[in-house]
């Protein structure tokens, strides 16, 4: 402060000299002080009769480098006389504050007083147009007119304006019939291209700009890294990541969110959390969320958790993307209390209206069986969004509520909301599940004609189970012949396990061999199949699928349960499983099993596949990890909590069945989530009507 006190006291011989007061202000400019703008300004009134346009060009600008908008448009309005200096630089900062109308207004008036613009006027009028590509095209057509087509600052400028417009073809033309391109021009090629998904293109831009011994900075090296993490090109990603140490750049905050995001979207989640831990002390709310979306990506729950505590720790505030991508991992999980106390973060830090992450809400309400929360949730948002519809088809699906789905989507279509691929998978297994083959064949077939979307694999797989879980086999396999490509393994496991139930048994011989093709390390084709031949106590063949798994090295998954109760998630498997409770837990349940052999249930011994007596058979059915999960929920959680049984396989149906009865005994509602949908079992029924 004592330089710049020292300066206010100038002489009346630096105040004439024009170049001493433009040294001056430029100096003022640099470290943004404006008081002291203002006070030499004063000075220079009260000193001068007249000031030249030379000197009040440079305080225009020096007020427009220290912010003050309002000052600098004041010395121009008053400005006796203007240059093409004085125009451009009005023009400048007005395109710097992204103030269109103002900086088009200069512009036509420049124009209007006979002042013709040269580069440096064209150039920041079009970094102003990025927001009206209508009037960029015409400021465009008169710099070809002016002469100026061929200038640097005017091509980059047009390129970036372009490519920020989606115009990506008009950018990529003018970039390339550019005569010389530095590193500004290349940068802003290739942000675009990454931006507006071209991220080939991007990628090989980068290329070019380092064969032509462009220098590199920070900006162009995020933008490939980030379309190497859109494409999934790992190889590549990792090559621009040697590149950006030799140069330095990896502690720079974007490069390393960038990388960050890079490794977690190829699933390299040890890379992105070293990257991360490397540089953590310039690390932001952005490169914590990459983080966190990459540990959700990847099933790592736990981690993405502790990665949210440390950020808040830290003091950084959560974004929206933040709350979206942790809720949607409570979803995946089936984690009900995190989520719940996720949602009260949300309330506490005023994310509740924003659609992204009420619409992760609604979906994790649903995705946790509590369906009735997520259609209130639904019902709050003022302008539900696609993603928030389709959250609310995805709920009502998978709790085996067809018309739901159907009354959902007639709704969302009333309201002009264009449906999209993801609205048609729910949409078809909202159907499959509720049995409504008609609805579900009538939407996939005008998906195209009536709605625009073009069926891929994954719809005409949806298809194929809603026939299969029909039970309309001959139906499924003349769709299957119809396809216009083999189907996938979804298809033919659906397929599959329709000929199971079906007792179809040469129908699961072709299946199985199709699966097996697919997925040879994959045993659910062996085991279904041999469900069949168990049935129809076919030994010798159940014995040779075994052997073909022993020589194979294929394992069964093991069925698991699991109940949250408290801050803890209990797992229970049929045999292999310990609890301090355990004693407690196998009293429970004989005493529920009692109870129910009296309202009427009988084992339906037929699921177990092996070639056993029947008081084995019943023994070994009385102990499936889902009745377990249940009587342990029953005797620990208070009567008002619902009950909430997550298992990784399907729900056999005599686990069906005993469940049921159980809910009916204990006068309580039972929430199961199989690999498949919910079953919500109360007063002896399941809301699936024994269709699963």
């Amino acid at each position: 402060m004592k330089y710049y006190q020292s300066q206010w006291g100038l002489s009346y011989a630096i105040l004439q000299d024009p170049e001493a007061v433009a040294r001056l202000l430029r100096t003022y400019s640099q470290t943004r002080h404006l008081s002291a703008v203002k006070h030499f300004h004063a000075q220079l009134l009260r000193s001068l009769r007249h000031v030249g346009n030379y000197v009040n060009n440079h305080l225009l600008l020096s007020y427009e480098k220290c912010g003050c908008l309002d000052y600098a448009q004041k010395l121009f309005d008053n400005m006796p006389q203007r240059n093409l200096v004085s125009w451009t630089a009005m023009i400048t900062a007005f395109s710097r504050r992204c103030l269109l109308a103002n900086a088009v207004a200069a512009f036509s008036e420049m124009r209007h007083v006979g002042e013709r613009p040269n580069e440096f006027a064209f150039s920041s009028v079009i970094q102003a147009a990025t927001r009206d590509v209508g009037f960029g095209r015409q400021v465009h057509c008169l710099a070809l007119k002016s002469g100026f087509g061929n200038e640097l600052f005017v091509g980059s400028n047009l390129a970036d304006m372009y490519s920020k417009s989606a115009c990506i073809h008009d950018a990529c033309k003018i970039f390339e019939e550019m005569p010389y391109k530095d590193h500004v021009s290349w940068t802003s090629m290739i942000d675009g291209y990454a931006k507006h998904g071209y991220f080939k293109n991007a990628l090989s831009g980068f290329k070019r700009m380092l064969l032509d011994g462009v220098v590199i900075d920070s900006y162009v090296l995020s933008s490939a890294i980030s379309a190497s993490a859109s494409m999934k090109a790992c190889t590549f990603g990792r090559c621009v990541h040697c590149f950006t140490l030799k140069l330095g750049f990896e502690e720079e905050t974007a490069v390393g969110n960038a990388l960050v995001d890079m490794y977690s979207k190829v699933n390299d989640m040890e890379s992105a959390a070293r990257v991360f831990r490397g540089v953590s002390s310039r690390m932001n709310v952005v490169s914590y969320t990459s983080l966190i979306d990459g540990y959700v990506e990847s099933d790592q729950i736990e981690k993405a958790l502790d990665t949210f505590v440390e950020l808040t720790r830290k003091g950084m505030v959560p974004n929206e993307f933040t709350f979206s991508s942790l809720v949607k991992a409570c979803a995946n999980q089936a984690a009900l209390e995190q989520g719940l106390q996720l949602h009260a973060q949300v309330v506490k830090m005023n994310f509740v209206a924003d659609p992204i992450v009420s619409s992760a809400l609604v979906y994790m309400y649903g995705k946790c069986g509590l369906i009735d929360f997520s259609a209130q949730l639904f019902h709050c948002i003022v302008n539900p969004s696609d993603y928030a519809w389709n959250s609310l088809m995805s709920g009502f699906s998978h709790n085996g509520l067809g018309k739901e789905v159907v009354k959902t989507f007639e709704t969302m279509i009333q309201r002009c909301i264009k449906p999209n691929a993801i609205t048609f998978v729910n949409l078809i297994m909202g159907c499959s599940h509720a049995g409504l083959v008609e609805a579900g064949l009538n939407y996939f077939n005008s998906m195209e004609s009536r709605y625009g979307v073009a069926p891929s694999a994954e719809h005409y797989s949806c298809v194929i189970d809603l026939l299969s879980r029909a039970g309309k086999l001959r139906e499924a396999d003349d769709f299957i012949n119809r396809m216009p490509f083999e189907p996938d393994c979804f298809g033919w496991c659906s397929y599959l396990n329709a000929c199971r139930i079906q007792g179809d048994k040469a129908r699961a011989e072709f299946a199985a061999e199709k699966l097996m093709r697919l997925e040879p390390e994959n045993s659910s084709a062996h085991v279904m199949l041999s469900s069949i031949y168990a049935k129809e106590r076919q030994w010798e063949d159940v014995r040779s699928l075994r052997k073909m798994m022993k020589d194979g090295n294929l394992k069964k998954l093991p069925g698991y349960s699991w109940v949250d109760v408290g801050n803890k998630t209990h797992v229970f498997g049929a045999h292999d499983w310990s609890h301090p409770q355990q004693v407690q837990i196998y009293k429970k349940l004989d005493s529920l099993i009692d109870e129910i052999k009296r309202m009427g249930y009988k084992p339906e011994r037929d699921v177990i596949h092996i070639d056993t007596d029947d008081s084995t058979k019943e023994k070994m059915l009385q102990y499936h990890s889902e009745k377990i999960a249940v009587a342990f929920a029953v005797m620990s959680l208070p009567s008002w909590k619902p009950i909430i049984i997550k298992k990784n396989l399907r729900i056999c149906i005599d686990c069906h069945s005993a469940i049921k009865l159980m809910a009916k005994a204990v006068g309580r509602s039972i929430i199961v989530r199989d690999n498949s949908r919910f079953h919500h079992f109360a007063d002896g029924y399941c809301s699936c009507n024994d269709f699963w």
